[in-house]
């Protein structure tokens, strides 16, 4: 199959971040299959500029051989919520652009990947000139997480984006989507139930693998000074949707224990929660930028713990946190501060711990459990490990993926 995929975060070779597609593409490159990708210009967690330095647009092979467009995308999209809507909307036409005039001529198929579900456009005017149905991919539920974290408040962008989220629903061939929450949400909104696939995201064993075959534990944790430290890692976004204050202030609730808290990764509150950990004078709490996919696997088998975590809202009882797949793939057991089917994941794997969000002392009490108790830390980790192989792994999904959109 030829395949055009139009995913704004797509990342780079060797940055960090959400790779589900980085490594879908791959898999199915080598399966045989071509696929070219319209991505934009600037990372979800930094605003940094990628490739594309300039107003141009630009096209390379990653090292999987997949063909990447990269689209102009509005810079400041980490500086605020204007700067974040005006982000989506650029890239929404950049990359419709760059699909009528930069790309062959004929595919097999299109992938819309929200969100923002405003990418739909690119999906809708591209599945129009080209004759080719799309595939509509829902990673996260749009408008209502854009509305419930304050990055949606105007009440005629949102009454429009009620109206395109159903025309987009309407107009796609098929629905993916990444938990079992968010089918029941579409089919609450009249979508037909025929027409949604579930493709959750999943665990990279392969890159775990490839990373433990040089990995030195020992010398690691030496080298970043916290070989004597209980080591609880959070690995993703710092925007407000994160809550990681909640972190800092569970760390002052365990300074008399022998703790390291480390947040990777960046965003839009960072600067806010490295100037707050000052003002705390958070000595058990360490931030590190945004790395590598292969780095952040270093950092997290160095760890005793992963956290998964996310803000108090009804909307995230849908979500599963990409993370907590790569802890699981790591061994390490999860403190999920996350409420819904993200608790109902690590307690049905027996996993982990579900911690109240936004209840730093529920938080440290949690933890403390797992310092009085450290037989846990091992048997947790191993059981998300053989969980995640079973019901979570990427390259089962990748193919159970390409079974569904196969002649459409």
């Amino acid at each position: 199959m030829r395949i055009l995929l139009i995913h704004q975060y797509f990342l780079e070779d060797n940055a960090g971040g959400g790779s589900r597609w980085n490594e879908m593409s791959r898999i199915w490159t080598e399966a045989g299959h071509e696929l070219t990708v319209l991505a934009g210009t600037v990372h979800y967690m930094s605003s940094q500029k990628s490739m594309g330095k300039t107003k141009n647009f630009s096209k390379t092979k990653n090292k999987d051989g997949v063909t990447v467009i990269r689209c102009p995308v509005y810079a400041n999209y980490n500086k605020n919520f204007t700067g974040r809507l005006l982000a989506y909307f650029s890239f929404a036409f950049s990359s419709s652009r760059a699909g009528l005039f930069y790309t062959k001529s004929k595919y097999d198929l299109i992938i819309v990947s929200s969100p923002p579900l405003f990418v739909g456009i690119a999906g809708l005017v591209l599945s129009f000139f080209k004759a080719v149905p799309f595939v509509f991919e829902v990673r996260d539920l749009w408008p209502e997480s854009a509305i419930e974290t304050g990055v949606l408040k105007n009440k005629i962008l949102i009454k429009l984006a009620f109206w395109f989220e159903k025309l987009v629903y309407r107009k796609a061939r098929l629905i993916s989507v990444l938990t079992p929450a968010f089918k029941d949400k579409l089919i609450a909104k009249a979508v037909p139930e025929e027409k949604i696939i579930y493709i959750p995201n999943a665990a990279d064993f392969e890159t775990v693998e490839n990373v433990l075959r040089t990995f030195d534990e020992k010398a690691f944790k030496i080298k970043h000074h916290f070989e004597n430290k209980f080591v609880l890692t959070y690995v993703g976004a710092h925007g407000i949707a994160n809550a990681l204050v909640q972190i800092l202030i569970t760390a002052e609730l365990l300074r008399e224990e022998n703790v390291c808290f480390l947040l990777i990764g960046g965003g839009m509150k960072k600067d806010d929660l490295m100037l707050e950990a000052v003002n705390r004078k958070s000595d058990n709490v360490r931030f590190v930028d945004e790395v590598s996919k292969k780095d952040a696997i270093r950092y997290i088998l160095a760890s005793d713990m992963g956290i998964s975590i996310l803000k108090k809202t009804e909307v995230f009882k849908t979500v599963y946190s990409n993370k907590t797949f790569d802890y699981f793939s790591c061994r390490k057991p999860v403190l999920m501060a996350i409420d819904g089917i993200s608790r109902k994941l690590v307690e049905d794997a027996d996993a982990g711990v579900y911690i109240e969000p936004e209840n730093p002392e529920d938080f440290a009490k949690k933890v403390r459990h797992y310092l009085n108790n450290p037989d846990l830390i091992k048997r947790h980790g191993e059981n998300g490990y053989a969980f995640a192989k079973i019901n979570f792994n990427r390259e089962i999904l990748a193919q159970q993926y390409l079974n569904y959109i196969v002649g459409l």
